[in-house]
C-alpha cells in the first residue's frame, strides 16, 4: 500500500489573463485529501476521477490497463467540495502519486501536472512552491521561492459551483477586459515574493478579486473591502471559479475577535455563515 496527500486551496491568489491566456496562482491551506492505493478489489468508494487517474498513471509507466482491476483506492478528505477549494485537484494529484509509489515509480511535478490537466483544469497546489500555472494546458509553470507566513479566515458560502460548468462559459471577453488589472496584480505579486511582503501580496490578491467580480460576483464584496480597510488586513482573495472568500491576515497582529464581530455587524455572515481560520502552507503532494 502507498499513500499520498495534497492540500486544498483557498481559491486563488491571482487568476486571469496573463501572458496571453488565463493563468492562476493557487493558495494552499492546511486542509488535505489523502489517498491510499493498494492491491485489492476496487470498492467503488472513490471520487469520480480517481480511477481515471489511476489508469492514466498505469499507462504513463507502461503497465497494462487490466492491472487496474486489482488495485483498490481509499481516500479521506477534509476539503469541502464544489466551493472553489481545489478538492478535485487534491484528489487526483494524491491519487497519481499514491499510484506511482505503489508501483515503485516516481513522478516529478512537471509529469504530475501534465497528467492532471489531461483530466481537468488543475490548481497549482500540486507544486511545492507558489506557481503561476496554465491550469488548462500546463504549458506555463513559473515558480516563486517564497512561502508567506499568513493566516486566512476562509468565509464559506452554502453556494456550490461546478468548476466544469464554469470553464464551459465564454469568459474570454471579461478576462481580456481585466487584462491590465491582472498584469498589475501579477507585478505586485512578483514584488511581494521578491520582498517577502504580505502587504504587497494582499494588494495583488485584492486586485485580482476585484477583477473576478466581472466573471463571478461574490455577495457582500463591497462590505468585505470596507472591512479589510477598517481592520488593516493584508487583503482578500476569492475562488475565481467557486464561492469562497479569504481574508488575509496575521493572527498575532490582527484582532480576530473584532473581525468576527464586524462580520456580524455588516451582516456578512448571512451569505457566509461558516468561517474557518486556516494557515497558508507549502503546496505539493506529500
Amino acid at each position: 500500500m502507498a499513500e499520498a496527500r495534497c492540500p486544498a486551496s483557498c481559491g486563488e491568489l491571482i487568476q486571469g489573463w496573463i501572458l496571453g491566456g488565463e493563468k492562476l496562482i493557487s493558495c494552499p491551506v492546511n486542509w488535505f485529501s489523502t489517498v491510499a492505493v493498494s492491491d485489492g478489489v476496487p470498492s467503488g468508494h472513490e471520487r469520480p476521477r480517481m480511477r481515471q487517474m489511476l489508469a492514466a498513471v498505469l499507462a504513463y509507466f507502461g503497465h497494462p490497463a487490466e492491472m487496474a482491476r486489482g488495485l483498490n483506492i481509499r481516500f479521506d478528505s477534509t476539503i469541502p467540495v464544489a466551493k472553489g477549494l481545489a478538492s478535485s485537484t487534491a484528489d487526483i494529484a494524491a491519487t497519481a502519486l499514491a499510484t506511482a509509489r505503489h508501483l515503485g515509480e516516481t513522478l516529478d511535478e512537471a509529469a504530475l501536472a501534465t497528467l492532471c490537466v489531461s483530466l481537468e483544469p488543475t490548481d497549482s497546489t500540486l507544486f511545492q512552491q507558489l506557481t503561476l500555472f496554465d491550469h488548462q494546458t500546463a504549458a506555463t509553470q513559473i515558480s516563486y521561492d517564497w512561502q508567506p507566513q499568513l493566516d486566512i479566515l476562509l468565509l464559506e458560502s452554502p453556494q456550490i459551483l461546478n468548476t466544469e460548468d464554469y470553464h464551459r462559459r465564454d469568459r474570454q471577453p471579461a478576462l481580456l477586459a481585466s487584462a491590465a488589472s491582472l498584469a498589475r496584480a501579477w507585478q505586485l505579486f512578483t514584488q511581494a515574493a521578491d520582498r517577502r511582503d504580505c502587504a504587497l501580496l494582499g494588494q495583488a490578491t485584492t486586485l485580482s478579486a476585484q477583477a473576478s467580480q466581472r466573471l463571478l460576483v461574490k455577495p457582500d464584496f463591497a462590505a468585505l473591502m470596507t472591512l479589510v480597510e477598517e481592520l488593516d488586513l493584508y487583503g482578500l482573495n476569492v475562488a475565481h471559479s467557486g464561492s469562497v472568500v479569504g481574508l488575509l491576515l496575521d493572527r498575532q497582529r490582527h484582532d480576530l475577535e473584532k473581525l468576527y464581530w464586524q462580520l456580524q455587524q455588516y451582516h456578512i455572515t448571512q451569505n457566509y455563515p461558516t468561517q474557518h481560520l486556516l494557515t497558508m502552507v507549502p503546496g505539493g503532494v506529500r
